[in-house]
């Protein structure tokens, strides 16, 4: 058996696997989504950085958050948008474990910048006046760093235990990017530490945050309640359930996907879960908080009027 196992130089991925037409939709209707998500990100990054008023802790946050969400749309989308105007759908097998390595890197930051998010409104509402004092600069500037390093490394590890396993063909990954699960399966070998390695990554990287989110807006709930000012209760419960909104789209389809039993969930229906913590979560962010976000409508509309000649 170890004769017959080669390292592969390029794997295809076999994408929707639709109709000539459907595919023309979709990469129309794709594009039309990656446009909307660099710009709406790109837009909410470029206000943050421009309005001094926008310089606190959680919009520094909800900076980073766009940064993540441009950079994980551009991780996957670009090659699928290309795969589904082209006849040849392969990649190098290389660049494929990059795209798998980034993947999960910005996607673990995700969880863990959306979790110091939570803490952030968490301090802010259950305990105003020490606000300053807890989430000072230096605390803000340190966990955003540990985010950032501690989701490289974890994704390192799976790169590592990807790289030690033979591949020795089929080199067709039913999918439209190089998701992890996809890429084991061109492994030749048990995966089982690989499977164990990713279970494990998922309880303590969205079961862990997700369960932390929730008791951080439980007490939040519990606390916008007995605010006595109805602005001041509107305006808080305003802001925590866009955030909400944020976390239940991306920790529930990822869940789903990587922990739920695999038998329940066909192929198709695995890469339409991934469109949604790939594409539409990145989309549908900047949307949920210049929507429901006062302060980042009001930045806008400032950065509006000091554009316009007098």
């Amino acid at each position: 058996m170890r004769a017959n196992q080669t390292w592969i130089t390029e794997v295809t991925l076999l994408g929707f696997q639709a109709d000539l037409a459907v595919e023309c939709f979709l990469f129309g209707l794709f594009s039309l989504f990656y446009s909307f998500t660099l710009l709406g990100n790109g837009i909410i990054l470029g206000i943050i950085c421009m309005d001094h008023r926008l310089h606190t802790p959680m919009y520094f946050f909800l900076s980073h958050l766009a940064i993540v969400d441009m950079s994980y749309a551009s991780n996957n989308v670009p090659k699928m948008l290309a795969n589904l105007v082209t006849q040849k759908r392969t990649i190098s097998f290389i660049p494929c474990l990059m795209q798998t390595f980034l993947y999960l890197a910005f996607a673990h930051i995700e969880c863990l910048i959306l979790v110091v998010m939570s803490y952030d409104r968490f301090v802010a509402i259950c305990h105003p006046l020490h606000y300053t004092v807890i989430m000072s600069w230096r605390v803000c500037t340190i966990l955003a760093a540990i985010s950032w390093i501690f989701s490289f490394l974890l994704a390192l590890v799976h790169l590592i235990l990807i790289l030690k396993l033979p591949f020795c063909g089929p080199h067709e990954v039913n999918h439209f990017f190089c998701e992890i699960l996809s890429i084991l399966k061109l492994a030749c070998a048990d995966t089982t530490l690989n499977q164990v390695v990713i279970f494990a990554a998922c309880v303590f990287i969205l079961v862990g945050p997700l369960c932390l989110v929730l008791v951080s807006y439980t007490r939040i709930l519990v606390a916008i309640l007995r605010i006595q000012s109805g602005e001041g209760r509107r305006k808080a419960f305003s802001t925590c359930s866009s955030h909400l909104c944020v976390v239940g789209l991306f920790f529930g389809s990822a869940i789903v996907m990587y922990m739920a039993p695999k038998s329940q969930h066909p192929e198709m229906q695995q890469k339409i879960l991934s469109l949604f913590y790939s594409l539409f979560n990145p989309m549908l962010n900047p949307l949920i908080y210049s929507l429901r976000n006062a302060e980042v409508k009001g930045a806008l509309r400032r950065s509006l009027l000091k554009e316009r000649p007098m």
